[in-house]
């Protein structure tokens, strides 16, 4: 199944992104090697500044889903005010199809 994780940042807390963006990517890495992440980046404020983030990714349901995310060392970071994890049909677009 996949799932889509939404992110909303903690106001004022860009640096924190910043400084934690390394393992961040290591993290990201690391799903991506296994499979489950399918696409993924950051939402960007009107300055164009990370703001937030968006990851697809595939697990056997719900719980596996948030358990994978939670790993993401923004989540344990602090970084977020608010998460979302809703499954997804992926329809248009699919590497596989086009």
């Amino acid at each position: 199944m996949l799932f889509v994780f939404t992110g909303t940042d903690n106001p004022n807390s860009l640096e924190l992104r910043l400084s934690t963006r390394p393992a961040h990517l290591e993290f990201l890495k690391e799903i991506a090697e296994s499979g489950a992440l399918k696409l993924g980046g950051p939402f960007l404020d009107a300055d164009g500044k990370p703001c937030g983030s968006m990851l697809v990714i595939e697990a056997p349901d719900a719980a596996a889903a948030k358990a994978l995310v939670d790993r993401d060392p923004y989540a344990g970071a602090g970084v977020f005010a608010s998460t979302e994890i809703r499954q997804w049909n992926w329809t248009f677009g699919k590497p596989d199809t086009v």
